[in-house]
């Protein structure tokens, strides 16, 4: 009895399930797409819920930062702003195609007219994709900027670090032909010698300040390129005998002595009467905070000659400059500087975190557009073969579905740059990258903040444009090699 109990259920149950869904019996049934469906009451309050949930994320993350302990809200402050700024691109993705059919109807053809029809018909659960394009798109964005970030952090700090390209010091008075073997070696493009004094005693006092002599042409070159206290060389050369030397200092420097001439003892016995024209935050030939920079021809001879070469240039061959260099020479590059920031475990282990989201954002975001694209391409393929038999060409064709996948590909990649872009903004200044990019920062002379990168915004969402394109494209190539009997079956009832 129980095997007769459960054959019976087993055949009665599809019959009476068939019967209770067509008991009234209903020929046309409401189109339901994103153009006239209205949003129900409970995914506005759901919105709504992750528009708060964002806004409490991000505030918090801004003021409390990264340096104290991030709890599960803050750390996914990026992907619900990500999502929150999805669900508002979805509720106005309706009215551009709107706004652009009705113009569309007055062209000619009926291509562009059709792909904007069929475009704004699409399911309201068609929409979903753009959801996971957003926010993958958004991610990947946010995991480039922070790795951009860490390398131009790194970048700055080992700029600071030796002050140029690469820097060949001895503490003493250089070879006379030093200066020109070290422009001749490969890859150098701009070399400054400068003499550096750092017992100069301003107002013949006990404290000490590093007094730079230097060419102002080529010192004025090199702090331009570096970006390290750029100022004009003209600056450095005004005044006449008699007066006071023009001098460039740093901003502690120049708060305690004042823009007032004063003098400076050198180690030589010589002294020298400076006033402060121009204030600095740095300069390359000193990496301390305090310092004198003058025109060396204002130096007595002695004073004057170069103890320092600050070269600049792309790809430096450490091995030739250091054979160049006298033996008691210390020789400092900034790439090898560079490289010794990668060490921690720490750094690399973040690094490849970054990089990982990077790159899961990028093939989700196609991802979730080529399963978009693949659920509705029976649909279209069977649009191709019915227009077909009433004329359209293979060319049309793929201009029809080529448009078609082009709304919602062409909403996915600007909003997700802008989207990216805004979450970046939102979030820099609650984020401090100093612990990813230096082993052992210094806080006081380099950060490293978050910075937008413009290749991780661009690459993903060009990639899905040319995704979406190339589905159409295949897809009308293969429709056409199929032919359209197949798909002209008698009662589809697509």
């Amino acid at each position: 009895w129980a095997a007769v109990a459960v054959t019976a259920v087993t055949c009665v149950a599809l019959p009476l399930r068939a019967a209770a869904v067509h008991r009234v019996v209903r020929v046309h049934s409401d189109r339901e797409d994103i153009s006239s469906v209205r949003p129900s009451r409970r995914r506005t309050v759901a919105e709504l819920t992750l528009l708060v949930l964002a806004a409490g994320a991000v505030e918090s993350l801004r003021r409390r930062g990264t340096s104290g302990s991030a709890d599960d809200l803050v750390s996914l402050a990026p992907v619900l702003v990500g999502v929150v700024a999805a669900l508002v691109l979805v509720r106005l993705y309706p009215l551009p195609l709107r706004g652009l059919a009705r113009p569309a109807a007055r062209l000619r053809g009926a291509v562009t007219h059709l792909s904007l029809a069929r475009a704004g018909r699409t399911s309201a659960s068609a929409v979903l994709p753009l959801l996971a394009l957003l926010t993958a798109l958004t991610t990947a964005a946010f995991g480039g900027s922070v790795l951009a970030g860490v390398q131009e952090a790194r970048d700055h700090a080992a700029l600071l670090a030796v002050g140029a390209d690469a820097r060949v010091d001895t503490g003493a008075p250089l070879p006379s032909g030093l200066p020109d073997r070290l422009r001749r070696q490969p890859g150098v493009s701009g070399l400054s010698a400068v003499s550096v004094t750092s017992e100069a005693k301003p107002e013949n006092g006990a404290l000490s300040v590093p007094l730079v002599g230097v060419d102002p042409a080529d010192y004025a070159a090199l702090s331009s390129r570096t970006g390290m206290g750029a100022f004009e060389a003209a600056g450095l050369r005004e005044g006449t005998a008699g007066e006071a030397a023009p001098a460039l200092a740093s901003t502690a420097t120049a708060r305690m002595y004042g823009t007032r001439p004063f003098p400076v003892l050198l180690p030589d016995g010589s002294t020298l009467t400076v006033h402060i024209t121009t204030v600095l935050d740095r300069t390359p030939a000193v990496l301390g905070s305090d310092f004198l920079v003058v025109d060396r021809e204002a130096l007595s001879p002695a004073a004057a000659r170069p103890t320092t070469v600050l070269l600049s240039g792309t790809s430096l061959d450490g091995a030739a400059i250091r054979k160049a260099a006298p033996k008691a020479a210390s020789v400092h590059l900034r790439s090898e500087e560079r490289r010794s920031y990668v060490d921690s475990p720490l750094q690399t282990g973040a690094e490849g975190v970054y990089a990982t989201a990077v790159a899961a954002g990028t093939g989700y975001a196609v991802l979730a557009l080529f399963l978009s694209l693949l659920r509705t391409s029976p649909d279209r393929t069977a649009l191709l073969a019915r227009l077909r038999t009433m004329g359209l060409t293979r060319a049309a064709g793929r201009r029809l579905l080529i448009l078609e996948s082009l709304p919602q590909a062409v909403l996915a990649a600007v909003g997700g740059t802008l989207t990216g872009w805004a979450t970046i903004h939102l979030l820099s200044p609650g984020i401090d990258l100093t612990a990813i990019a230096l082993p052992s920062a210094d806080t006081s002379s380099t950060g490293a903040e978050l910075r937008t990168d413009a290749l991780s915004l661009v690459i993903p969402a060009v990639a899905v444009l040319l995704l979406a394109v190339g589905t159409g494209v295949g897809q009308a190539w293969w429709s056409g090699r199929r032919g359209s009997v197949q798909e002209l079956r008698a009662g589809d009832a697509r």
